[in-house]
């Protein structure tokens, strides 16, 4: 009984060597599966964010040749559309200094011409010039002025409303000048181009409902 007793303490109290080397194949294998795997979940992960960074810069807006600086004459607006084909704007050099202006003079801006309030096009009205629906009416500096409602822009000032049931100024085209004097549009500012009802300051709205104009560098 002695000599069993001790047998059975030396068969199971001690692994066998081939036991041993088994288990650490195996934890090495399995550590291998989990490495691939992490690499494998890292690498879409990485891939997702590349597809999500290329979807994002095809929605951005595009830059486009509106004008140059040598062809604007003093309170004589420009129409051009942008971001989309059915979207108007217009370029004007006002003679006098303006919030967000460029040129030499820090006097040339661009404005969407739909207005905040119920989608009509609003004209532009030189300082002293009154709108064609209301002859009584003199503008008092560069402005904008709808005529289905009365609805009045201050374009020295970013396109504030001065009066009328506009719930909010008009949008801004982003402008870039380069050094032969070309005029680009690079964007818009908030707040979103009346009609695209993403919220006031998601400008991305404005390149939805429409083709966008084609870009120049």
């Amino acid at each position: 009984m002695k000599r069993g007793a001790e047998r059975i303490s030396g068969d199971e109290g001690v692994a066998p060597d081939g036991a041993r080397r088994d288990f650490l194949k195996y934890a090495a294998t399995a550590s291998a599966v989990l490495a691939v795997a992490g690499i494998a979940a890292i690498t879409k992960s990485v891939t997702n964010a590349a597809e999500a960074s290329a979807t994002a810069a095809a929605a951005t807006f595009p830059k486009v040749k509106v004008g140059s600086v040598g062809a604007l004459q003093v309170n004589k607006p420009v129409s051009f559309n942008y971001p989309l084909d059915n979207e108007p704007n217009l370029l004007v050099k006002m003679g006098q200094k303006a919030k967000g202006g460029v040129g030499p003079d820090g006097d040339i801006v661009a404005f969407s011409s739909i207005c905040q309030h119920l989608g009509c096009i609003w004209g532009y009205q030189a300082p002293g010039t009154s709108p064609p629906c209301a002859a009584t009416f003199v503008a008092k500096g560069p402005m904008g002025y709808c005529c289905c409602h009365g609805s009045e822009y201050d374009l020295l000032n970013g396109a504030a409303v001065i009066a009328g049931p506009a719930p909010g100024p008009v949008p801004s085209v982003i402008l870039e000048i380069d050094s032969s004097g070309n005029i680009y549009a690079t964007g818009m500012s908030p707040p979103a181009i009346f009609g695209h009802g993403n919220g006031p300051s998601d400008v991305s709205a404005d390149l939805q409902g429409g083709n966008l104009v084609g870009g120049s560098q």
